[in-house]
């Protein structure tokens, strides 16, 4: 039993009646979603990322998708045992069969170059606030000479014969479940549709020139760690001619002396004198930007968090918060003095605390009998 094909639309998380604007956003939403650099080791991710691709790649075509919605409404019209013997023979019999009188039958090939990845390092501050850095890095470059078709001026070149120019051709088999017909790269010019007849002196043939490139990034504010800013066309040049690929700058983020991060909140521990944790008191409070003054009540614990509303780290998705975890710092150097006012304090202090809990006491025996309380 032939194998049931993927749907697309449900790959994608679109309607069959998206449009081409629909399908791009949902396309760049699930790269970006799923995409390796942010799923490293993660084997689930990555079919995922395939699947992604491979369904952008016919759905973003408009003949390829038409070619597959013809597929998908006309189930086992593939050459083999469940299709019509002689007839067509898959997907890309389908596909020419459909297009064969309007001027096509060739099929599209990405020709991108590949993307080029760096990882950059950068410090909490420029991470939480943004900055401007400048990259250098090398990469191969469309020769210029050749504007990156690898032919002498770039027009020493004719279309290939044998695949007319399309860089692809369809081999036939005939087998014991009947013709069967598959599309491949040109033997003749190796998929590039064209055969050069005298190389660029430049890049030798190649379409491009090994070269450094310095670009320059402007990161907003909110970056962390394994977050990533994409440059279209800085990647590395197409090997036939196509468009450069990109180049993806993952970001590492280094830790700070104060402050801890959790997407955008911010988390410092406050150090608060004895005094003003059991009294009440001002304290200064670091921010990103300058200090604050912070009204500490009465009685505060260790432990205890406060939270400063718009302090964290701002960008474009938003705005954090601040979250101070108190600290009180308990006196270890006292005078004769100090330690005899804190030891009358504490003496009625402690006083207090023993009749609430003998009023505590005395509610629970009242509440479950003195004989149940004793156990």
């Amino acid at each position: 039993m032939p194998e049931k094909k993927k749907n697309y639309y449900e790959v994608l998380g679109v309607s069959k009646n998206a449009s081409e604007e629909e399908i791009k956003a949902a396309y760049k939403k699930l790269v970006k979603q799923y995409h390796p650099d942010l799923h490293p080791g993660d084997a689930s991710a990555a079919e995922k990322f395939k699947e992604i691709n491979e369904a952008n790649e016919v759905l973003s075509d408009k003949q390829k998708r038409a070619a597959y919605d013809y597929e998908q409404e006309h189930p086992g019209m593939g050459g083999g045992a469940g299709g019509f013997s002689g007839g067509f023979g898959g997907f890309g019999d389908i596909f020419d069969s459909i297009f064969q009188g309007f001027g096509g039958g060739s099929v599209h090939r990405d020709t991108t170059g590949d993307d080029v990845q760096i990882q950059m390092t950068l410090s909490f501050m420029d991470a939480a606030k943004g900055c401007r850095r400048t990259l250098t890095y090398s990469r191969n470059e469309p020769c210029p000479a050749c504007r990156g078709t690898g032919a002498r001026d770039g027009t020493a070149y004719k279309s290939c014969q044998k695949c007319g120019g399309r860089g692809q051709v369809r081999f036939t088999q005939e087998t014991m479940f009947g013709r069967t017909v598959r599309v491949g790269a040109c033997p003749d010019c190796g998929g590039k549709g064209r055969i050069i007849l005298e190389k660029c002196p430049d890049c030798r043939g190649k379409g491009f020139v090994r070269r450094e490139t310095t670009v320059t990034l402007d990161i907003p504010a909110g970056a962390d760690t394994n977050s990533y800013m994409r440059k279209r066309g800085f990647g590395q040049a197409s090997t036939e001619g196509g468009e450069a690929g990109d180049l993806v700058v993952v970001f590492r983020v280094e830790p700070h002396k104060l402050f801890q991060r959790k997407n955008l909140d911010l988390y410092v521990d406050l150090p608060i004198p004895f005094t003003a944790a059991a009294l009440g008191g001002k304290v200064f409070v670091p921010t990103l930007d300058d200090a604050i003054e912070f009204d500490i009540p009465e009685g505060t614990q260790t432990g205890t968090v406060f939270t400063v509303r718009g302090k964290g780290i701002k960008s474009k998705n938003g705005t954090g918060n601040l979250y101070l975890r108190a600290v009180v710092e308990v006196p270890t150097r006292l005078t004769k003095e100090q330690k005899a006012a804190l030891s009358e304090a504490s003496s009625s202090y402690e006083l207090k605390q023993f009749d609430k809990a003998k009023k505590y006491a005395d509610n629970l025996s009242a509440l479950y009998g003195k004989e149940a309380y004793k156990k």
